[in-house]
């Protein structure tokens, strides 16, 4: 099975909603997808739980399949987002230096692309 994990960088609404576009295409596709959230864009959590926001539908399609690994710790708390994540039931990732690790998904098989 292709494995694919998505390291979501960009604060970016419009490079956001790629990310969730292609892993819930890569998920359907029967393939692993699994999403990062990371650096600027920990910054849109809570405009994501928003359920006026375009965003809110995908967002939470993409976190009931399960694809939403996780978020940054450190990048969070910088971002003010960490208590946010954590009401969102999204794990705060830290195996690196309190940041996600990329080497940690290439040892468990998946290709990373960043964003």
């Amino acid at each position: 099975m292709k494995k694919v994990a998505l390291f979501v960088f960009n604060g970016d609404p419009v490079c956001f909603i790629h990310v969730l576009l292609n892993g819930l295409d890569l998920q359907a596709k029967g393939m692993a997808g699994r999403i990062i959230v990371e650096g600027a864009a920990t910054a849109l959590l809570p405009k994501l739980a928003d359920q006026g926001n375009p965003l809110h539908k995908l967002w939470e399609k993409a976190k009931s399949q399960g694809i939403v690994d996780g978020v940054c710790k450190g990048c969070a708390h910088k971002m003010g987002t960490a208590e946010e994540a954590v009401k969102q039931g999204l794990p705060l990732l830290d195996d690196m230096s309190g940041h996600p690790s990329m080497s940690a998904y290439m040892e468990a098989g998946f290709e990373v692309i960043s964003f």
